[in-house]
């Protein structure tokens, strides 16, 4: 009913969001983006719904970024144009809360808008998991150099589940001669890692730091 399986010339078979499994999965982010609100901690009804706010305008422009690739690998995983850190913000701005249940959030739109599923124990992992990491960027909301902290935070957390997957579910896909677990090692940790040497670099750019201290500043 919510999802369909398809199986390819080579019997490989992947699961596919049904239209009914399309309308949960956007009723789950928004109810997800409704339990951010109440878990950002603020008093004020006001400025519960302007972070909402915030933390939807990054799920939507970390979507966007996402699929502007500067590198993409035949069995997933990409290089984009910095849609980590967009997602790891709403963690910096509000806290560990909301920045949890925006990265699942947004995983839960990456299932609605580009799935590659081939088992649904794997969706978990690399959606809703490995997404939702990012989140942990709120571990340093409060810290000096907090926005650095928490994205390698939060990139470091999505690669813990990226590489738990490949060693589960990709290990065939191992190169030859490579057991899966150095093998989802490296090959998650090539584009995971490429994207946030560049994201890091822009960070340190002062123009760049100084307009995300800005931004901070507005979300207050």
């Amino acid at each position: 009913m919510f999802y369909e399986t398809v199986t390819d010339e080579w019997g490989k078979v992947t699961y596919i969001p049904t239209t009914y499994g399309n309308l949960l999965l956007a009723v789950i982010i928004f109810v997800l983006l409704l339990t951010a609100m109440f878990l950002s901690g603020k008093k004020s009804r006001k400025l519960s719904v302007r972070q909402l706010c915030f933390c939807a305008v990054s799920i939507a422009l970390g979507t966007v970024l996402s699929n502007i690739k500067l590198f993409h690998f035949p069995y997933g995983g990409s290089v984009t144009l910095i849609s980590m850190l967009v997602v790891c913000l709403p963690g910096y701005w509000f806290g560990l809360g909301a920045g949890l249940i925006t990265g699942v959030a947004y995983g839960v739109l990456q299932i609605l808008l580009d799935p590659y599923v081939l088992f649904p124990a794997q969706l978990v992992v690399d959606y809703l998991l490995a997404f939702g990491a990012l989140g942990l960027s709120g571990l340093f909301s409060n810290a000096r150099y907090g926005l650095i902290k928490g994205y390698i935070a939060g990139i470091l957390g999505r690669y813990v589940f990226v590489v738990l997957s490949g060693w589960i579910f990709f290990a065939s896909y191992a190169w030859e001669g490579w057991d899966p677990l150095p093998y989802s090692l490296v090959y998650n940790g090539i584009y995971i890692f490429a994207e946030g040497i560049i994201t890091i670099m822009i960070l340190m750019l002062p123009p760049v730091s100084n307009a995300m201290t800005r931004v901070k500043k507005a979300t207050l």
